[in-house]
This record gives C-alpha cells, sequence and structure tokens, in this order.
C-alpha cells in the first residue's frame, strides 16, 4: 500500500470512512467554484468518484491520494495524478491535482501535498512530463503551479465545462533541475 509522509501531511489510498468528510467537502460550492462547471457533489457521487479513483489505481498504477493531517488524522482533501480524459486537447497527458475543504486553504497544504505528488510522478512512476489543469480566474491554484516550478504551455477553452483554462507543464528534466 503506497503511503507518503510529509512534515504535516499523509497522502494514502482511500477507505470507506473518507466518503462523508470528503462528500462535504465536495458539497461546498466555494471548493467546487473551479471543479468542471462549478456544481457540487453529494455523498453518492463522491462515494462513485472515490471507487472510480480506486479502479484507476489499479489500472494505471497512480491515482488520487487522498490527503489526511498527520497530527489529527482528518481528511483533509486529495492530491496526485490522473490521467485528465476530460480535456482531449492535452492527450496524452498525465495531471496533477488537487482539492482540499476550505478549513485548509491559505496554509501551503495544497502546495505541500502536491510537490509529494509531483516527486511520486517523477521518481516512483517515472514519468517525463506531468501537466495541471487550471480554470482562468483560480488565482490560488495558479500559485500553486508557479511553486511547483510549471510553466504555461497553454490556453484553450475546456470542452467539459466551456471555461477558459491554462495548461501548465512541467518535465523530468526541468524537475531535476529545480531539485
Amino acid at each position: 500500500m503506497i503511503r507518503i509522509e510529509t512534515p504535516r501531511l499523509v497522502l494514502r489510498r482511500w477507505c470507506d470512512a473518507d466518503v462523508v468528510p470528503f462528500a462535504a467537502i465536495n458539497a461546498d460550492p466555494e471548493v467546487m467554484r473551479w471543479i468542471r462547471d462549478g456544481s457540487v457533489q453529494d455523498e453518492e457521487q463522491t462515494r462513485a468518484g472515490i471507487e472510480a479513483w480506486e479502479r484507476r489505481w489499479e489500472a494505471e498504477g497512480f491515482g488520487l491520494f487522498a490527503v489526511e493531517i498527520r497530527e489529527t488524522g482528518e481528511l483533509a482533501g486529495f492530491t496526485g495524478l490522473a490521467v485528465p480524459n476530460f480535456l482531449p486537447e492535452v492527450l496524452p497527458a498525465v495531471e496533477v491535482g488537487w482539492r482540499l475543504g476550505q478549513p485548509f486553504w491559505g496554509r501551503g497544504l495544497a502546495t505541500e501535498a502536491a510537490r509529494a505528488a509531483v516527486r511520486y510522478a517523477f521518481h516512483e512512476r517515472g514519468l517525463d512530463r506531468i501537466v495541471s489543469i487550471v480554470q482562468v480566474g483560480n488565482s490560488a491554484s495558479e500559485r500553486i503551479t508557479v511553486k511547483l516550478g510549471m510553466r504555461l504551455d497553454r490556453e484553450l477553452v475546456a470542452s467539459n465545462s466551456g471555461r477558459p483554462t491554462r495548461v501548465y507543464a512541467l518535465t523530468r528534466a526541468e524537475y531535476a533541475a529545480q531539485e
């Protein structure tokens, strides 16, 4: 079982106990504002999403980690890797992404979690390039991409939301030069 620890976080696979707290995160309109079309998700949709992510772990050898606070064990959200099938214009690609509940915003936790996922992508999975897909206006996520050393690759209108979107990229060589 994959488990990554950072100074403040644990990145791990999902379990049944994560459904209710993650459903609460997904039910928050402010959290979901920049996800696809901004629709919130209920517990059933959240459970289905987690189950799909776990199947992708098995099929692809990587996926989205549950992120918990080391000190308390509280679920903060997710980070990890996924194939962005929702945006065929960038395929083939692997995206690094994150979503945290509001109580965890503004403390550098998303950056800490995403850095661990990027390291995992290049060191453990041997990927040559990753992307991050950010809707225009989501300045918090854009700041994280910059902190990760990613560069703007292109701008487009996302087919799944109709919203202007920026694609950031980072190669293994660029990552190695930062380490």
